[in-house]
């Protein structure tokens, strides 16, 4: 075999390599462009439906249109981001026509949280407990009259009888009213006799608010009835 047509064998097998090299590489090329082609497609599908959902919320509003609204201005700014990142064609079919979001502020209510589904959560009330809920601040609920003594222990004085109280503080007759706050039970008596207490309980008016085995109240209400 000949030395020219060695050379000319080389020759042609380089060139097929060659071209088969080129073709691979504008196929891997074209392929990308395709990927990026589609995604760029579905970020600006994704941004006209969300363009779409707010102009509907602007024609028919509602109590919630305002949050919703924001939510998805939220989601534009993401799309956005997303096609400069991916090299998308900016102001072109991709992102345009996307509201500002500066444009359309939330109306009052609007700050409320919303889920990913675009709904509106509503917000955490800011109500203060109402005055007379005692279990919100601690204190003891509203009575009948006039508290007094307060931050008193009452105890009994072993007298029998009808219920009633002996008192150092109120003359004879006055009406108190005595509540156990540690099981809510109360009695109302009459003031019979003197003493060194506000009130001091006799046997049957102790009966009426005691706790079981104890002959203290430490937590009690004292109010003046009458």
């Amino acid at each position: 075999m000949s030395r020219k047509k060695k050379v000319g064998r080389r020759q042609k097998i380089l060139i097929c390599v060659s071209a088969a090299a080129l073709v691979g590489g504008i196929a891997i090329a074209t392929t990308g462009t395709s990927q990026a082609s589609s995604a760029c497609e579905g970020l600006s599908t994704a941004l006209k439906n969300n363009q779409k959902f707010i102009a509907d919320q602007q024609a028919k509003p509602d109590a919630q249109s305002a949050a919703r609204i924001a939510n998805r201005q939220a989601v534009i700014k993401e799309i956005q981001l997303k096609q400069r990142a991916s090299g998308c064609a900016e102001g072109g079919d991709a992102a345009a026509g996307a509201p500002p979001a500066a444009e359309q502020p939330p109306a009052g209510g609007g700050s409320g949280a919303q889920d990913p589904s675009g709904s509106a959560q509503p917000p955490a009330s800011d109500d203060p407990p109402a005055s007379g809920d005692s279990s919100a601040s601690g204190a003891p609920p509203a009575g009948d009259g006039d508290v007094v003594c307060p931050g008193d222990t009452v105890t009994l004085s072993g007298e029998g009888g009808a219920p009633a109280a002996s008192s150092g503080e109120f003359p004879i007759g006055t009406k108190l009213k005595v509540t156990n706050l540690d099981n809510d039970k109360s009695t109302t008596v009459s003031v019979t006799a003197p003493s060194g207490s506000c009130a001091l309980l006799n046997n049957a008016a102790f009966e009426e608010v005691r706790e079981e085995g104890k002959n203290l109240i430490r937590r009690a209400r004292i109010e003046r009835v009458g």
